[in-house]
């Protein structure tokens, strides 16, 4: 099956991947087809990206004030539920012969009165702690969610010899290019790799001048990108080279520019 034709199968199959679900053979084709094919490389890296950045949206906190309420709560329910046990007990013990089958019935029925208010209460005071709790839980989810990118285009930058180099994505809602540096080229402390938009008409366009982290982020509208079938990064003096004039050192690395339609 040609999965470029198949883009819903190939985005399960990168998911599966990048969490490790995917085994055996499933896995080792998946592997082949990666190595052979850009796209399908580019959708694994965009699935391992997402999941390598979940730890960024799940922030350390302490232990919301209701669940200790509820641990006491079932702390509290535990010692009555025991104290009233010993009650009935005592009672059994101490009461007299003749009357030992109807004090026997009128405790259990009083023991049974207590425990559905107990548990009634029980029932009511969780419910609302739960409740305050789900209620702040979906808002923070929601807000990772509205945080999280859209990204709605990639491209796999490789030098001559294929080798990917540099994994471009586009989030048209955040209006950001990441770009995450996949192989281990470096360049000098005087030169600046610089990013070129290809358009089908025209000359280059300037998208940015990179820095030398292994991960980094350009500001472009999507009017920059929604015409441009290529990408491409060329070796620069430092601080980049004008727009207008074109690249103007050697082209290490290109590659298509392209649209999911998932």
């Amino acid at each position: 099956m040609n999965l470029l034709k198949n883009p819903d199968l190939l985005d399960h199959l990168a998911s599966t991947y990048a969490l490790g679900t995917l085994r055996g053979g499933a896995r080792r084709r998946f592997e082949t087809l990666a190595r052979e094919q850009a796209p399908v490389r580019a959708a694994a890296l965009i699935w391992q990206t997402r999941l390598a950045s979940m730890n960024e949206l799940q922030p350390q906190s302490a232990p919301d004030a209701a669940v200790w309420t509820r641990i006491d709560n079932l702390v509290q329910g535990e010692r009555q539920a025991k104290a009233l046990q010993a009650t009935r007990e005592s009672a059994r013990q101490n009461e007299p012969p003749a009357l030992t089958g109807w004090l026997r019935s009128l405790l259990l029925w009083r023991g049974a009165a207590a425990a559905g208010a107990l548990a009634t209460a029980f029932v009511v005071v969780t419910g609302l702690n739960l409740r305050d709790q789900l209620g702040g839980e979906i808002q923070q989810l929601q807000a990772k969610l509205q945080a999280t990118p859209q990204i709605d285009y990639v491209a796999v930058l490789a030098d001559e010899k294929s080798a990917a180099s540099m994994l471009v994505t586009f989030d048209p809602k955040n209006n950001k290019l990441t770009l995450q540096r996949v192989g281990g080229y470096q360049e000098a402390d005087d030169r600046s790799l610089q990013l070129w938009a290809l358009p089908p008409s025209g000359g280059p366009k300037s998208l940015g001048v990179l820095g030398r982290d292994k991960l980094l982020r350009l500001t472009a509208g999507e009017a920059d990108v929604r015409e441009v079938p290529a990408l491409a990064i060329s070796l620069e003096p430092k601080g980049g080279v004008p727009s207008a004039g074109g690249p103007t050192g050697p082209v290490l690395f290109s590659g298509a520019l392209i649209q999911k339609m998932l």
